[in-house]
């Protein structure tokens, strides 16, 4: 999905953005046009363990070939942006030549053999079928900070996510070899700040934003000077 027209003259990478659990590419929709007018080239995905179908059950591996294969088709240099659970494929797939830069938005940078279900000390099932619904209150765990009728409007969106998405692990980590940018969201609900802290240690560079989990969404303007100020290092 292409959000923008060809890239400007400014000569900067396409931006490929991964979205989470339990959403869908409609989530950029806010921070899209923040990077257009900075003069980036957005492109997106759409995650098949994301999907309303209670039988859905697409995994990691899966959601990871859907952004390899999008990587694939873009050519050029390109940075690859990651939120929450999407910086697990992120992780998986960004290996493939043309990848600048992976930054993770209060995302998974986690180790090979790592899965969702493995951290989660058993609050996460495990297993090859089924699906999970979203937090009964996205509107505290994921847009506390969010304006009210954008929070809704997401809220209205969200959709089950696979329990095999979870369960499969890295086989793999292209932040070892790809140079990697991490965004600690201080305010966020869902991923602790501190857990987020250890993972930005492994990243090249990392930076605090005043923001709860989905800052694409409460602060977009805010978001995108950042990514864009850290792209010009």
């Amino acid at each position: 999905m292409t959000i923008n027209a060809p890239a400007a003259a400014s000569g900067r990478p396409t931006i490929l953005l991964v979205h989470g659990a339990w959403h869908g590419a409609w989530c950029w929709e806010l921070l899209a046009p923040e990077l257009r007018d900075l003069g980036w080239r957005v492109e997106t995905v759409e995650l098949p363990s994301a999907s309303a179908d209670p039988d859905n059950t697409a995994g990691m591996y899966d959601d990871a070939c859907t952004v390899r294969n999008r990587l694939s088709d873009l050519g050029g240099e390109v940075t690859v942006l990651a939120h929450s659970y999407g910086g697990l494929p992120a992780t998986e797939a960004a290996t493939v030549p043309g990848v600048t830069r992976l930054v993770y938005l209060a995302a998974m940078q986690l180790e090979e053999c790592e899965s969702l279900s493995s951290l989660s000390g058993g609050a996460l099932p495990h297993g090859e079928t089924g699906t999970l619904k979203p937090h009964e209150d996205p509107r505290d765990h994921l847009y506390a900070d969010a304006p009210d009728d954008v929070a809704q409007w997401a809220a209205e969106r969200l959709v089950l996510q696979s329990v095999k998405s979870f369960s499969e692990p890295l086989t793999t980590a292209a932040w070892k070899t790809v140079p990697s940018t991490y965004i600690v969201c201080e305010r966020d609900r869902a991923i602790d700040p501190g857990f987020q802290e250890v993972m930005a240690a492994r990243a090249e560079r990392s930076y605090r934003i005043p923001a709860s989990h989905s800052p694409f969404l409460s602060m977009p303007a805010e978001l995108a000077r950042l990514i864009t100020a850290d792209a010009a290092l």
